[in-house]
């Protein structure tokens, strides 16, 4: 039996106050520990922050200023955002694998007051962040490194400014995939945070026993809000790995409870001979999100591991929507019931009149305290995704089963139009995946001259299978109404992601955009 407590939700208004009430009843708890030995207690935690948030004001950072951090995953990216946090600076996490023409979109829309990078990347970096009117230039090392980490060590910590933490303020400004044309910076409160967080603590049973098995980036809100701001607000432990890699992460498996993840990490784990339940003993939950996760995957991983993965659904712009229950079936397909305080519905996509009968396929809205403030300078794109009675359009295409479960069937964008009727993604790839042979699949539509869009796949064959098309399609044919095949089913090596695992759709179609037309 456990016996740690969790935070109650109504018990911490604002972010920082974790770091301070942890350090006050738990300074010599580990926070933050790496594999090379590294660790972090809580009152080091709160010391080093402290000293970082102190360091950029003497920079001239100041409440509501943001700070571009393109910085590798290390245990200083971590006390950066949580150095931006206590000072009430908003923190824009970049990946420090964009392109410097990405770079610098992300200068220029987000106009920092001083942007972050590794200091071997500085002299490179610096005259796009010249260009795009940045003028102050730091830099931050996975070593510990940099002008920022010298300055930091000489700074003698601060009490944040008056009103750095006010509930509705801005403290994160997290861009959008971008898999539509530009990316749109989220702006996401310290309320969406605390809120969240304490949530999430409370559904998946977090308590000071646990230890978060951390493998995702820190540039997304999966890695960086969801990980981090739960470890913070239940005040328990992280076991920080720079990437993922499944053979070193099965060995990690016995140092830690929870482990949180994306369908690609499970899919390579299930390659690993080792994956068992004496590998798995010690791990309590494992949690899938950012993409669908396969039934297939889910029901091979309990078979192999004993283990129920908790499939869940969030966006950047709401952070964590949906959960299967730690109690209560955890559905495969489905993505689980809403959290407390949240609200999901389904409209039509074309009248918006909210659908109230069951299974009822439609556009999913969402309203709670988990919901973003709009998009960074965009007011009429923010206009343009709420309804008129305030509900966020996430641009999901789902349904609500007569359980109150939510499942995903694609985006609204996804969804193919071919002779009139609608296909949804989802379904189509639900019966591909559960095809012998097929490792995943990805369905999407490019222009047909008959049909004005043609269903297409692109199918991951399993190690060793050989697949063909005529036969894919003929199987289909006995799960699938007619104008839901495929008409081509294209055998791929892999699929396009994102470094978070999503699949680009929009890639796919850009590639095969030509298929039927030539």
């Amino acid at each position: 039996m456990r016996t740690g407590s969790t935070i109650s939700a109504s018990s911490v208004a604002d972010p920082a106050e974790w770091i301070e009430r942890n350090e006050r009843e738990h300074p010599h708890r580990l926070f933050l520990r790496t594999p090379t030995g590294r660790g972090l207690s809580y009152q080091t935690l709160s010391n080093g922050s402290a000293r970082l948030a102190c360091a950029l004001t003497r920079r001239g950072v100041t409440t509501g200023d943001r700070v571009a951090a393109r910085v590798e995953k290390s245990v200083e990216a971590v006390l950066l955002y949580i150095a931006c946090l206590r000072m009430g600076a908003l923190y824009v996490p970049i990946d420090v694998g964009a392109s410097p023409q990405e770079f610098d979109y992300l200068l220029r829309d987000s106009s920092p007051r001083i942007a972050i990078v590794p200091p071997g990347e500085a002299d490179a970096l610096e005259p796009i962040a010249d260009r795009a009117g940045v003028q102050l230039l730091e830099t931050l090392g996975a070593d510990g490194e940099g002008s920022l980490s010298r300055l930091a060590r000489v700074s003698e910590p601060e009490d944040p400014s008056p009103g750095a933490h006010q509930p509705h303020s801005v403290a994160a400004l997290v861009y959008t995939s971008g898999t539509t044309g530009r990316s749109k910076g989220a702006m996401l409160t310290r309320a969406n945070l605390a809120s969240n967080a304490t949530v999430l603590a409370e559904a998946w049973r977090f308590s000071g026993e646990d230890v978060l098995l951390h493998v995702l980036p820190l540039f997304h809100v999966h890695g960086l809000l969801t990980a981090i701001n739960t470890v913070l607000a239940s005040a328990s432990s992280i076991l920080l790995l720079p990437k993922f890699d499944s053979a070193e992460v099965l060995q990690h498996f016995k140092e830690a409870t929870v482990f949180m993840g994306v369908p690609t990490h499970y899919t390579r784990l299930l390659h690993e001979a080792g994956l068992n339940p004496e590998a798995t003993a010690h791990v309590r939950l494992f949690v899938s999100g950012s993409a669908p996760l396969p039934i297939e995957t889910h029901q091979e991983f309990f078979r192999r591991t004993g283990h129920v993965i908790l499939e869940r659904y969030g966006m950047t712009e709401t952070l964590m929507n949906t959960s299967n229950p730690y109690d209560g079936p955890r559905v495969p397909g489905s993505v689980g019931p809403p959290l407390p305080g949240i609200g999901i519905r389904v409209t039509n996509p074309e009248g918006g009149a909210v659908e109230r009968k069951p299974d009822v396929i439609g556009t999913l809205e969402v309203s709670g305290p988990n919901v973003f403030a709009g998009y960074w300078r965009d007011p009429g794109k923010t206009a343009g995704e709420f309804t008129a009675d305030g509900w966020f359009r996430t641009g999901d295409l789902g349904r609500i089963d007569r359980d109150g479960y939510v499942h995903i069937v694609g985006r609204a964008k996804d969804l193919v139009i071919s002779g009139g009727c609608n296909v949804y993604p989802r379904e189509v790839e639900l019966e591909l995946d559960a095809l012998p042979g097929v490792l995943e699949s990805a369905v999407f539509g490019v222009p047909h001259p008959d049909f004005g869009e043609g269903v297409t796949a692109a199918v991951v064959p399993k190690s060793g299978a050989s697949l063909s098309e005529d036969a894919i399609i003929e199987a289909l044919g006995a799960r699938l109404a007619h104008y839901k095949l495929p008409k081509r089913v294209l055998v791929v090596a892999e699929l396009p992601r994102n470094a978070m695992g999503k699949v680009q759709k929009s890639a796919l179609r850009e590639r095969h955009g030509g298929l039927y037309l030539s």
